[in-house]
């Protein structure tokens, strides 16, 4: 009984017509901000579009790199500030004091500055990262030594995979070295080495008929942008004549084509009848070593017919 009591004295208390009114405007502000979030995401999705579409004389994977790179840290940026804005108009409608709260906040902002350096510097860095177009999502780069996929560039991070699956998380501010191998193009640089007797000029040819055969292919052709470069020789090795060139390809698919035309090559050789090198080792037995070859020679003739 007490405490029906004292549950009906706290319903009457209640202002009943001020909560509707707050709850109403609580679910009308979580409707708006529903909305507004989707008209962003419709509109970050067109700018997407058009980023992608006005880029002049760039591949269009290249663009939808760097729009994506873009629309990414955008959409990231207004859900922050979206969800910001909501969670302090609600907190004002249930009867806080926002003020003391922004104030607090300013105050703990400017302490977190003051101890939050690196962090200040990642975003920093992050941003001009972004800003001056050095790396986008799907780039293949190399960051302090590290090479891998770009999977991600956030505000403050970028994120690698490499080869074998692991993910890298670099912080903005620690990148010392950055190597973007995908950047508009990429080229496939080859050492190709050959046997002294063989003509030089013949096996140039040879080469630059593969890399017209590889042109005039329905798949790898579109994959090249240029004809392929021989740029001569470029080392007299140990055992073979080392002629370097190098393949311009689309981004990312050097590895392909390089290994396609290393391929191709390996047979053109075969058919040409050009020889490629290796190795070869001569062991000497010493004075000391004539019985035993003596003997080697002696089961050899019992053999031979």
């Amino acid at each position: 009984m007490e405490l029906t009591q004292r549950l009906e004295e706290y319903l009457a208390g209640v202002e009943w017509d001020a909560l509707i009114a707050s709850s109403l405007r609580i679910l009308l502000i979580a409707v708006l901000l529903w909305v507004v979030m989707r008209f962003v995401k419709v509109l970050l999705a067109r700018l997407e579009k058009r980023l992608t579409g006005t880029e002049a004389g760039a591949v269009p994977s290249e663009a939808q790199k760097r729009a994506e790179t873009i629309v990414r840290l955008l959409r990231q940026a207004a859900v922050i500030m979206l969800w910001l804005t909501g969670a302090l108009m609600i907190l004002r409608e249930l009867g806080l004091e926002i003020g003391p709260i922004l104030a607090s906040a300013g105050i703990a902002g400017l302490a977190i500055g003051f101890g939050a350096q690196n962090l200040v510097r990642d975003v920093i860095s992050g941003f001009f990262l972004i800003i001056e177009n050095q790396v986008r999502v799907g780039d293949v780069a190399i960051v302090n030594g590290t090479g891998g996929l770009v999977e991600s560039v956030n505000f403050r991070t970028l994120v690698l995979r490499d080869l074998s699956g692991v993910v890298h998380v670099f912080p903005n501010g620690t990148i010392n070295t950055l190597s973007n191998m995908t950047h508009e193009w990429s080229a496939y640089v080859f050492d190709i080495g050959i046997a002294y007797k063989e003509d030089v000029d013949e096996v140039i040819a040879v080469m630059k008929a593969v890399g017209g055969e590889m042109r005039g292919d329905d798949y790898f052709g579109p994959l090249l942008i240029e004809e392929i470069e021989i740029f001569g020789v470029d080392a007299f090795a140990d055992s073979a004549v080392v002629i370097k060139g190098r393949l311009k390809t689309r981004p990312i698919k050097q590895w392909e084509v390089g290994r396609e035309f290393r391929r191709r090559l390996k047979k053109a050789f075969d058919r040409e009848g050009i020889e490629i090198p290796y190795p070869h080792r001569s062991i000497y037995f010493g004075e000391a070593s004539k019985p035993f070859l003596a003997a080697l020679m002696e089961q050899g003739g019992e053999k031979s017919p």
